[in-house]
């Protein structure tokens, strides 16, 4: 078993209001990720593998960090669709769409509380099954040879945080919204059960000519 360090995608198109038009690097989000990938380097961290979900923002991530490797590409890694499940959210229970970031931090444990107990029928996903295939991903990563880098989303990395700490729904949320862009969190394999040793490290982005650059959205 390998260890295995995450990383969310960098600045994607945030004022966006559909999945299409999100799935992209903002100007921000390609030096960001070039920022991570000159640290990794400098750092001298060995990867042997390199794995990206197939969204245009996990891609582009990973061709701006320049490591090196050939990417595996497994839309096991690919994010839950916010955007429409809060337009479903809306349309079947009234909930309103956030129009700000205060409003987000409200509305994403609400939307999260709803798709766990099966309550948005038009979801594109059910939470089961964005849970199994995200558990199943990292097992099958774990079990490869040699260090990996994944780069993903932050749903997908706050899943993985609630499968291997045992969160409830609140707890994955407030995971979830902490999450910088190009953070890198680390599981480690411990008595044959990855735990994390690592959460959202942006030692890229701390520099102070580089604060701005620490993106949430």
């Amino acid at each position: 078993m390998s260890h295995i360090t995450l990383i969310r995608h960098g600045q994607a198109n945030s004022g966006a209001q559909d999945e299409a038009s999100y799935d992209k690097l903002s100007p921000l989000g390609h030096q960001q990720s070039a920022w991570l990938g000159a640290h990794l380097h400098a750092q001298g961290q060995h990867h042997t593998r390199l794995y990206t979900g197939t969204l245009t923002r996990h891609i582009e991530t990973a061709a701006a960090m320049d490591t090196g490797l050939e990417p595996t590409r497994d839309a096991r890694l690919n994010e839950l669709e916010y955007l429409t499940l809060s337009h479903a959210l809306k349309a079947e229970h009234g909930v309103p769409f956030p129009q700000d970031e205060h409003a987000f931090t409200s509305h994403l444990p609400q939307m999260f509380d709803y798709w766990q107990r099966d309550q948005i029928t038009d979801a594109p996903e059910r939470f089961g099954d964005f849970e199994a295939r995200t558990q199943a991903v990292i097992a099958d990563i774990a079990q490869g040879d040699g260090p990996a880098l994944v780069v993903t989303s932050g749903g997908v990395i706050a899943m993985i945080m609630r499968q291997v700490l045992r969160l409830d729904i609140a707890g994955m949320a407030q995971i979830a919204l902490a999450i910088y862009n190009t953070s890198q969190h680390r599981l480690f394999p411990i008595g044959g059960t990855l735990s994390p040793t690592l959460f959202n490290a942006i030692p890229h982005l701390e520099a102070p000519d580089r604060h701005y650059a620490q993106t949430h959205v």
